[in-house]
């Protein structure tokens, strides 16, 4: 059996136009403006909005303060460690900051913290897979696909629906 056609869109966001692509099986990737790894629509690839329209609502109610957990089929492509990683970063709560360390351990490799910031850095979903939740152990910003600009948005964003703002600890 074929595979479904892989669609697009762009959708307007606070953090700029966010490139989304997926088929009727999930989600595949959202891709930042600029930052380290923007990505253009695959040749292949065919502009729909229809086939992304939940994606799109949330995302919109996830920058509307109106969601805090995505509930989305995801179809993430990687490694079986980066899936793992992905996996756990679902698990971060809304408003909540962790280190690489941190999350190193809740997979149980407590040593792999860099390999953790590696899959965490080719994350395919960002802001659905929340890998802008993940800060350094020092609550230092560290690097970021959409830039660190856009992570700092991210993270404010969600502090200011769930405490108060002043309470966000990153350097």
């Amino acid at each position: 059996m074929a595979e479904p056609a892989t669609s697009y869109t762009y959708l307007e966001s606070p953090v700029g136009p966010l490139l989304l692509a997926g088929d009727a099986d999930g989600l595949m990737l959202i891709s930042f403006p600029c930052g380290r790894r923007p990505r253009e629509p695959s040749a292949s690839w065919v502009r729909d909005e229809g086939v992304l329209a939940e994606p799109i609502a949330q995302l919109r109610s996830y920058f509307a303060g109106e969601l805090r957990e995505f509930s989305l089929p995801l179809r993430p492509q990687g490694t079986p460690f980066q899936n793992r990683v992905w996996s756990a970063l679902q698990a971060v709560p809304f408003g909540v900051t962790i280190s690489y360390g941190e999350l190193a351990r809740r997979i149980g490799q407590p040593a792999a913290a860099r390999a953790v910031g590696a899959a965490n850095g080719a994350n395919p979903l960002p802001i659905v897979v929340p890998c802008h939740r993940v800060i350094g152990g020092d609550h230092s910003l560290t690097g970021f696909g959409g830039g660190l600009s856009t992570k700092r948005f991210l993270l404010t964003h969600e502090a200011r629906l769930t405490r108060r703002p002043g309470e966000l600890r990153f350097d």
